[in-house]
């Protein structure tokens, strides 16, 4: 049973509720901010209800927000719903942007009380499921470089990382851009017992190929204009760490011959020298290149594809890891509403189905640029389309969100929900008259929509 914390300074309605709700609850009873404070550090409850005139100011609100910021501050997943008698605006949305759950208006109906209280515990129950899933995950990815994921394939993924890492053959990992290519290069050697050496990294695409070259290999001082000095590459920085080549289908056939015998002799030169240098380092590359076709095209030597293949990881594009995006996009949710100090509760139900939809191109790295731009946008408790910047994505030409026609009616119902609470002032009586539901429908639609 879900424990429910009831605090009033009215004996009858404390009894009145726990007689109502018992049954479907583990129910405790404050009748000041101090006992409700001493209950709920002792054991925090997943829902409480709160007055907000409590002894001894019980015509204030003062101990009631003193209640309630101590309970939002240690039991963030707490859902708080304040309940009162006060017809204040100000002290609703007072009590939301504190971290209230809900605010519910007294006389009390129980019968709509009981549905924001089971919505209250199915959120729980949901949040507590994804922290399992999340923790979980966590304890699977340890060593992976912070990467996350459930699905089959990259639990392959993570496996494979564990079996090829103490040894030093040459890995090639294959994925679109934004998988987590470099990640899993940085698992490996993280893993490996190279780990307390260096990693260094490269783009071979970024640099331009005039300059690629002496970038790998280094060059001697005089060995054209400006090389005033003996200067090491990064093949030679990784001497006895990991080298990771990303984008290793850019290389041009010189360089690739050269690359090549470097994977065969561990020796190399640099630009304009002649004496070969030893180098022991693992050589890790990745491409999001379709690599036989660079082979049948002569783009590419096959020697050193199966040089370099020795082993070879796939990662999946986002669309294919199947629940993973949901747990990725809460996981990034987290971590960027905590880095910015937002209280933000999780996505709006169309914002999730979109997540869901979207096609991803950019994958995780696109997932995780709209998840931190969606976190510095919002002004609400639950992240919309609009925060993220997908709203527009559902152009023919492009990958989209897959807009169902229930999607449509939903971002239409909220659009008439915003435009009659401008036009009302937030007046739910008015608003509930206008759009001709009963002021528990408006109640429960706005919920849905992330706007209570």
């Amino acid at each position: 049973m879900e424990d429910l914390l009831i605090v009033d300074d009215n004996e009858d309605i404390r009894t009145q509720l726990k007689w109502g709700l018992g049954s479907e609850y583990s129910v405790r009873m404050a009748s000041d901010a101090q006992e409700a404070i001493k209950a709920f550090t002792e054991s925090p409850a997943g829902i409480v209800l709160l007055d907000l005139g409590l002894p001894p100011d019980p015509d204030g609100v003062d101990e009631g927000f003193k209640c309630l910021d101590r309970m939002t501050a240690s039991g963030p997943s707490t859902k708080v719903i304040v309940v009162t008698g006060r017809n204040e605006r100000e002290h609703a949305l007072r009590a939301i942007q504190a971290g209230a759950y809900d605010f519910y208006q007294k006389p009390i109906d129980l019968k709509e009380l009981k549905i924001i209280i089971s919505r209250a515990a199915h959120l729980n129950r949901l949040e507590a499921e994804n922290r399992q899933l999340m923790h979980a995950a966590a304890e699977k990815r340890d060593g992976m470089a912070g990467m996350l994921g459930s699905c089959p394939a990259m639990q392959g993924v993570f496996e494979t990382i564990r079996k090829i890492s103490s040894s030093d053959v040459p890995v090639l990992i294959i994925g679109e851009s934004g998988t987590g290519k470099e990640l899993v290069a940085r698992a490996i050697h993280e893993n490996s017992p190279r780990h307390q050496k260096t990693f260094v990294a490269i783009n071979c695409g970024a640099i331009p190929e005039t300059l690629l070259e002496a970038e790998l290999f280094g060059y001697e001082k005089g060995a054209y204009t400006g090389a005033t000095a003996q200067t090491q590459g990064k093949v030679e920085y990784a001497h006895d760490g990991t080298l990771f080549l990303d984008e290793i289908a850019e290389l041009t056939m010189p360089l690739q011959v050269k690359m090549l015998r470097f994977l065969q002799e561990k020796t190399i030169q640099r630009v304009g020298g002649r004496k070969d240098i030893e180098v022991n380092a693992r050589i890790i590359a990745a491409t999001n290149a379709d690599i036989k076709k660079s082979i049948a095209d002569n783009k590419f030597r096959e020697d050193l594809y199966y040089r370099l293949g020795v082993i070879t990881i796939s990662l999946p594009p986002l669309r294919e890891r199947g629940d993973d995006v949901v747990m990725l996009a809460n996981y990034f949710l987290n971590k960027y509403s905590q880095d910015s100090r937002k209280k933000i509760k999780g996505f709006a139900a169309d914002a999730l189905n979109c997540i869901k939809n979207y096609e991803w191109p950019g994958n995780v790295r696109e997932l995780e640029n709209k998840v931190q731009r969606a976190v510095l946008m919002s002004d609400d408790k639950h992240v919309s389309i609009d925060d993220l910047g997908l709203a527009g994505s559902a152009s023919s030409d492009s990958p989209k969100c897959l807009l169902t026609l229930k999607e449509a009616k939903e971002r239409l119902e909220k659009q008439m929900l915003l435009e009659a609470q401008k036009r009302h002032d937030g007046n739910m009586t008015r608003i509930s008259d206008e759009l001709g539901v009963s002021r528990t429908t408006l109640y429960d639609i706005m919920k849905r929509h992330g706007l209570l």
